[in-house]
Parts: structure tokens; C-alpha cells; sequence
């Protein structure tokens, strides 16, 4: 009996390592997803894609943005794009009703990709996805709608303040070389 117990943790540990191996650290984490009792494997969804990281608030003056995020979702999506919205109250523009932020996320907007449940994203309290896009950019979310582009294999090819919108020529052009990468 202790042999095969001995036999499972040596399987546990080296399946663990492939993993971490085989998913970059960035998504080697899960969030909850929003409205929903389900979580997001980030490395499950998103390994092997480019990605478009956003931390988001419904009240913001931002919010619009949204909708281009969900353009540029849409343009991208069949050459291997994905957007994760992840909103966060840090800067205060974000409902303490889940409810109201997936209304204004997918009725009022329209959004179609992933979005999770509201989680912090800057300081020490940051979801540990957020913690390596700060460390990686060398920035963390300085106000709500930075958008960080990450290549298929999770490394952080740039990133952009609130004020640059999703159709920008710049983050376009990050877009098109994280696809490429």
C-alpha cells in the first residue's frame, strides 16, 4: 500500500512539473468567472493564444471601449485571439452588484469573450495573474482599461494605458505580432 501511495505522489509531483512546464506561469492560475458558479483555467482556455488582458470597471468613463474590445475580439478571434476582461474596484468604478456589471459587460455592450468576477489588480492584494503582468510590463494598472497583450507563449509584448482605444494602429500592430510569435 505505501508503495502505490509513494507511486501517486512521484505521478502528482511530476504531472504538477509537466504542467508548470507546459503552461506559461502567467496562466498557470484560475479566476471565477463572472455570473457564473464556474471558474476560468487560464491555462486550459488561453494556452497556445494570443492574448488581450483588461482590467475593466462598469461606471468608468472607459467602459465604452467594450465595444472595441469585442471588435477586436471578433476580428482576431479565428486567427487565435482572445480577450479576458477581469474587472476590479480598485479605482472605485466598479458595482459591488455582479449582477449589474454582467449586465452592463454582455447586454449593454455586447461582450462575448471571457470575463471574470471582479478581483483586485494592482498592489499586493493583485491576483497573482495581474502580479506577472505588472512584473513582465514593468507596469501595473495605473486606471481602469489597460490592456496588456500577451503572446501565445505568455509573455507580455506590450501594454497600453486607459486612453488608448482597442482600434488604435499601436495595439493593433501588438495584436498582429503576439499572433505571429
Amino acid at each position: 500500500m505505501k508503495a502505490v501511495l509513494l507511486a501517486i505522489a512521484l505521478w502528482a509531483v511530476a504531472g504538477s512539473a509537466a504542467y508548470a512546464e507546459s503552461c506559461p506561469a502567467l496562466l498557470q492560475h484560475e479566476l471565477p468567472a463572472l455570473r457564473s458558479n464556474q471558474t476560468l483555467d487560464l491555462c486550459e482556455r488561453f494556452k497556445g493564444k494570443a492574448l488581450v488582458v483588461v482590467n475593466t470597471a462598469s461606471h468608468c468613463g472607459f467602459a465604452p471601449q467594450f465595444e472595441g474590445l469585442e471588435a477586436l475580439y471578433q476580428r482576431y478571434r479565428g486567427q487565435g485571439l482572445e480577450v479576458l476582461g477581469v474587472p476590479s474596484d480598485d479605482f472605485f468604478q466598479e458595482s459591488d452588484d455582479p449582477e449589474e456589471t454582467a449586465k452592463v459587460c454582455y447586454v449593454n455592450y455586447g461582450v462575448t469573450f471571457a470575463m471574470a468576477a471582479t478581483q483586485p489588480v494592482r498592489g499586493s492584494d493583485a491576483t497573482p495573474m495581474f502580479r506577472e503582468l505588472a512584473e513582465q510590463a514593468g507596469q501595473a494598472p495605473r486606471w481602469n482599461f489597460y490592456k496588456y497583450v500577451v503572446d501565445r507563449h505568455g509573455k507580455v509584448v506590450a501594454y497600453f494605458p486607459s486612453k488608448v482605444k482597442p482600434d488604435d494602429p499601436a495595439l493593433l500592430a501588438a495584436v498582429e505580432q503576439a499572433l505571429r510569435d
